[in-house]
């Protein structure tokens, strides 16, 4: 997928922050990754939690943000979705 000047779709913003988490990770090290706002973070975060693509581990008493096995279901599909995209833009 392009970088530049392209926004970035709700499904890639997803696909970053499960890829980010799949070793868990920390909300603030998500968010400068992933080059959020706090506020969309916490948007993202708290939806990705509900629909269990993430789940909540804990470490020295911090909140860990960790991929779930849904959520590798998710990235896997999506990287299939974008490989396919990608073959179609020739």
């Amino acid at each position: 997928m392009e970088t530049g000047q392209r926004r970035r779709d709700r499904l890639h913003i997803i696909a970053q922050i499960l890829e980010i988490s799949k070793n868990g990770c920390l909300k603030t090290q998500i968010m400068y990754r992933a080059n959020l706002s706090f506020a969309q973070l916490n948007e993202y975060l708290s939806f990705l939690t509900k629909v269990n693509l993430l789940t909540l581990g804990n470490e020295d008493n911090k909140t860990l943000y960790v991929t779930s096995p849904k959520g590798n279901d998710y990235l896997e599909k999506y990287e299939d979705i974008a490989e396919l995209l990608d073959d179609n833009d020739d």
